[in-house]
């Protein structure tokens, strides 16, 4: 990857204010992963990796799970002491223990975590570590209690927390079960992933659901209290920003109270430590009888709604000043009256930009433009729409667990419940002269625009819940070589240096990757044609047959011995003779014999399978060790070897050019590899990749090592004291994040599920 100005976008963390609404927090850097190597060297990075990185801190190690009922959902009321006080308990995790908990992730902006099992005395985070405070409190008859945040309020003093019982982790939802005063509060943060519909995948909203019940048999005075602060807005608390409010108008007669802010003076298409530089942060609420709001500085905000009064419905008029300044906070209270049954308050949270990127110089809207006029009647929408998007995502939470868990078992269902939302918010969806295309960010190693070798790993996720999402991916990296002025023959590495400015490397001035990325663009194109009926497939292949037809032409003169090139895990260094990246060339170039045959050209098709078995031969016996019992590192490294993860394509493509007696050997022999936390990505370190190694459990299915893998990954995630979003590279021995977090690549955990059906 490119390196990147790293001085130039710290995120400042939060604020040593004491009354900042997000506390003290320390700068952290963002290193690309060349720029790992060359502060470290090679041989440091598995001790200087995790230190380097934005957003990791530390924390003592998960306890055991208790044992459970495999089909627990989290929201049982657990015993309580004489019926009105909860008895402490360490909470349950439901099917894992994240190591950051998904609160609103749903785009590159908006990304925000918990990077703690508890919410009640931590505050949220975007992926970089940087607060985007969210506070919440429950009152049950005069006593608050908080949940969420760790807020100080003066002459206020909140001495009391809710107890969290549970927390139940699935493909869209988290959702917290807490108990105070006799009351239950389920509180479920909900990002939908909508496979199949343009139209709702592309708003960048996300739901908070607070349900509220008795479960003492007593009717209980309850209110509710949710703000968020101006950090949300920008990675500089020194920004200024202005806000208002309005009134929202959906279907059905559901109406909302919104609360936006936004910079003053904004940075289009600039980032500043990784969050948008421009654009509106969305705050609302459903509206429902005792909904009050107001905007203001934190402490006078949160001391009204503490004091048991009903907010002002006002907006602080000292506008626009600083995030820092007073620190003004974007609140609503529920008073819901007397409780005994269950009963709802329902909120969003979503950023909005316009531009949303731009692409060789042209700014290319938001995909939800083509359905709103403005981000007022998107939200409107969003809000009426909620049940059934709640109802969509749960029968999508139902079929992620369900089918995972025969593919994989239970600890595979989970790990797929982790990824989903992390994959699907490293993309977004914009309009490109009428047409919808999809771009994904590098999060947290380059933030490079649409990285070939980022996209590649994260293809299973999208070949199993929706093949066109790929294609709209796979649209601009291939219009930049053939329309946009790519000057090389083989493919690019990345669409633009930096996220979300597409500005292309006509100058032929990039993190050159020639094997590698053109070998993927094959590989997924092929095996988005073989999820395509074929008018599709045709008509696809035939569009984009000239650059496919380079890439692989390039392959045929270059792939079956790599000369010293750089390769995806680049943080490893170039390699020569590299028998992993030649596995891939070969299959690609069978890969083209697919999109041949799809286009209608069996000329081409015959000649490049014939290639391919031919390649494929020659392989074996240079990358075969002198002991005969596994794959070497590269050709002329006898002694060595690493995980073949690029021999998944051979199972999904249905190619089957790897000798199966070749993949039985290399199976054996990484099980005799294995660390307590999965296998090491070769043996010159002790870290791997989770999306590689999920790769490898795809290709060797029926395997034991396949679900060695699965519960290694599994054990890492739920264990690490790590607590960052869900990490690709981490060490398989000392249990901890060596770098990166917060990828698309985790979509790779769906290798599994992408070869059934």
């Amino acid at each position: 990857m490119t390196p990147r100005n790293d001085d130039a976008d710290l995120p400042t963390g939060g604020s040593n204010d004491p009354d900042s609404p997000a506390g003290s927090g320390a700068p952290a850097e963002r290193l690309s992963r060349r720029g790992l190597i060359r502060w470290t060297g090679a041989a440091g990075l598995g001790a200087a990796g995790a230190g380097l990185l934005p957003g990791l801190t530390q924390s003592a190690q998960a306890a055991p799970l208790p044992a459970q009922d495999a089909s627990a959902t989290g929201n049982a009321a657990p015993a309580t002491s004489g019926g009105r006080f909860p008895t402490p308990a360490a909470p349950s995790f439901d099917p894992i223990r994240p190591p950051a908990i998904p609160l609103a992730v749903r785009s590159p902006y908006l990304s925000t975590w918990l990077n703690a099992d508890l919410p009640t005395g931590h505050w949220s985070n975007f992926w970089t570590g940087r607060t985007t405070a969210m506070t919440g409190i429950i009152q049950v008859d005069g006593t608050s209690y908080l949940f969420l945040g760790a807020p100080n309020v003066p002459n206020h003093p909140l001495s009391r927390g809710a107890v969290q019982r549970s927390l139940t982790l699935t493909a869209t939802r988290s959702q917290f079960v807490f108990e105070a005063g006799g009351a239950q509060l389920t509180l479920t943060f909900l990002s939908p992933v909508e496979p199949g519909d343009l139209r709702r995948q592309s708003m960048p909203l996300s739901y908070v659901v607070a349900d509220v019940r008795s479960v003492d048999g007593k009717a209980h005075d309850v209110a509710l209290y949710f703000d968020i602060s101006g950090e949300w807005a920008s990675g500089d608390s020194g920004t200024k920003i202005r806000w208002s409010q309005d009134q929202l108008s959906g279907s059905g007669g559901t109406s909302a109270t919104s609360l936006s802010f936004t910079p003053d003076s904004p940075g289009v298409l600039k980032e500043n430590g990784d969050m948008a530089a421009w654009g509106t942060v969305v705050w609302s609420a459903t509206n429902r009888p005792g909904l009050t709001w107001q905007i203001g500085a934190d402490t006078a905000v949160r001391g009204t709604a503490l004091a048991g009064d009903a907010l002002a419905n006002t907006a602080d008029t000292r506008q626009p000043r600083a995030i820092n300044d007073s620190w003004p906070v974007f609140a609503f209270r529920f008073d819901l009256g007397s409780v005994h049954g269950p009963t709802r308050a329902l909120l969003s949270v979503g950023h909005v930009r316009e531009p949303a990127v731009s692409y060789l110089g042209a700014q290319l809207p938001p995909l939800w433009k083509s359905y709103w006029s403005n981000w007022q009647d998107m939200a409107a929408f969003f809000h009426s729409d909620a049940a059934a998007a709640q109802n969509r995502t749960a029968a999508l939470d139902r079929k992620v667990r369900q089918e995972a868990t025969a593919a994989g078992g239970a600890k595979y269902a989970a790990l797929c419940a982790l990824s989903l939302r992390q994959a699907y918010a490293g993309t977004e969806l914009v309009s490109r002269n009428g047409k919808p295309w999809a771009f994904l960010k590098e999060i947290s190693s380059d933030g490079n625009v649409s990285t070939i070798d980022v996209t590649y790993p994260a293809m299973p996720v999208f070949l199993y819940l929706d093949p066109q999402y790929l294609a709209l991916i796979l649209e601009p990296l291939l219009d930049y070589p053939e329309n946009g002025g790519w000057p090389k023959e083989f493919a690019e590495h990345d669409l633009g240096s930096s996220y979300p400015n597409a500005t292309g490397h006509n100058d032929g001035n990039e993190e050159d990757m020639p094997v590698e990325e053109s070998a993927n663009m094959l590989l997924m194109t092929a095996a988005y044609l073989a999820r395509s009926n074929s008018a599709t497939a045709r008509a696809f292949a035939s569009a984009h047959y000239p650059i496919l037809k380079q890439w692989a032409d390039y392959l045929v003169a270059n792939a079956l011995d790599p000369g010293y090139q750089n390769q995806t895990d680049d943080f490893t260094g170039f390699i020569a003779h590299s028998a992993n990246l030649a596995l891939k060339g070969i299959l690609a170039i069978g890969a083209m014999g697919q999109i041949a045959t799809a286009a209608g050209n069996s000329s081409d098709a015959a000649r490049y399978a014939g290639t391919a078995k031919d390649y494929i031969t020659q392989w074996v016996d240079k990358a075969q060790d002198t002991t005969k019992d596994h794959l070497k590192l590269a050709y002329d490294q006898p002694g060595t070897w690493s995980l073949k993860y690029n021999g998944y394509p051979d199972s999904l493509l249905g190619l089957n050019l790897v000798p199966r007696a070749v993949a039985q050997a290399e199976a054996d022999w990484y099980l005799s590899q294995a660390n307590q936390f999965g296998v090491p990505l070769d043996l010159r370190h002790s870290y791997t990749k989770g999306d590689w190694e999920m790769w490898t459990a795809a290709w060797l299915r029926g395997h034991p090592v396949s679900d060695l893998l699965v519960s290694a990954l599994y054990e890492f995630a739920h264990t690490s004291p790590s607590r960052a979003p869900f990490t690709d590279w981490y060490d398989t021995a000392s249990d901890s994040q060596n770098g990166f977090q917060a990828r698309p690549v985790v979509g790779g955990i769906f290798a599994l599920l992408s070869l059934r059906g």
